[in-house]
């Protein structure tokens, strides 16, 4: 396991306090403090500054690529999904394309997916002063079921079924595919490659949603499993090992109430896989500060020199 540490640049506050720091964090945040998993801890550590972090230069992106949004009827989730293709710059649609998927925290979906960037702003991106090598980005609804499989909702089977052989026919993931997600979205994007390795090339968490047993999952949102069985079958930390060929980044921050569990997920985790642990809760901060290097990561495995 290959673990980042901090840089030391100098950490910026945001300023937020209060509910203001729930707001950033989106659904994810809202579900925390909603479940009782947050109980004003995202207050006290906006005021202490337990939530600051390096902020990204987000302004400096090149002109972005087209979007294209649309929406298809799901006949894995018994209803119709929204998505949203971003194009990198100086690309059109019909460009064929790595692509990556990204998975949505709980309470957001395919509009919102990403913190603070559009799919095409993302993609346009300067990452340590250049370029992201050009690739696709998808976004799609996935419900609130954490991305696992429930009676007459299943989001895999959207996303391996329907949504990438879409995106196939567009000219987009043919040879490679990453997925990256955040808070709950993290959580699928690790489940998506440890179930389909054979078809994901990298894989990329943020803050990622993870729970160690049933009980832990079910007191803190009940409909994220259908039963402890599901939970057993989609558990991240116990199929692990099935990342052995994946090339993997997780990151998740200090205050993050999650913290815990990704330290025990990422000592499963292959030795080859890329862990930063650093300051940040699981606010917006956080997670649009680990967008820029997740994106690198993945793009270094998916764009072939």
């Amino acid at each position: 396991m290959n673990t980042v540490r901090p840089s030391r640049r100098r950490v910026l506050g945001y300023g937020l306090a209060g509910v203001a720091v729930v707001a950033a964090a989106g659904g994810a945040g809202v579900e925390l403090v909603s479940r009782g998993v947050l109980p004003g801890q995202g207050e006290l550590d906006a005021i202490d500054g337990a939530c600051s972090v390096a902020a990204p230069d987000l302004a400096s992106y090149a002109q972005p690529g087209p979007q294209v949004s649309g929406a298809f009827y799901s006949r894995a989730r018994n209803q119709s999904v929204g998505y949203t293709i971003g194009y990198p710059p100086g690309h059109r649609p019909g460009a064929r394309l790595p692509l990556v998927v990204m998975l949505h925290a709980y309470g957001a979906n395919h509009t919102n997916a990403l913190s603070g960037l559009s799919p095409a702003q993302a993609l346009a991106l300067r990452v340590s002063g250049g370029p992201l090598p050009a690739m696709a980005l998808v976004t799609v609804d996935g419900g609130g079921g954490y991305w696992n499989p429930h009676p007459r909702d299943d989001p895999q089977a959207m996303l391996t079924d329907e949504l990438i052989p879409m995106c196939r026919r567009l000219g987009l993931g043919a040879h490679r595919i990453g997925v990256m997600g955040i808070s709950m979205g993290g959580y699928g994007s690790l489940l998506l490659a440890e179930k389909r390795p054979d078809l994901i090339s990298a894989a990329a968490a943020i803050s990622p949603a993870i729970w160690t047993s049933y009980a832990q999952a079910r007191a803190a949102n009940a409909g994220a499993y259908a039963s402890a069985a599901d939970f057993a079958a989609d558990d991240a930390v116990t199929h692990a090992s099935a990342l052995a060929q994946v090339p993997v980044r997780v990151a998740s921050g200090y205050r993050d109430p999650f913290y815990p569990n990704v330290r025990i997920l990422a000592r499963a985790l292959p030795k080859t896989a890329e862990v930063y642990f650093g300051a940040g809760c699981h606010t917006g901060p956080f997670f649009t500060a680990q967008e820029p290097p997740s994106l690198a990561f993945l793009a270094r495995h998916l764009v072939v020199p």
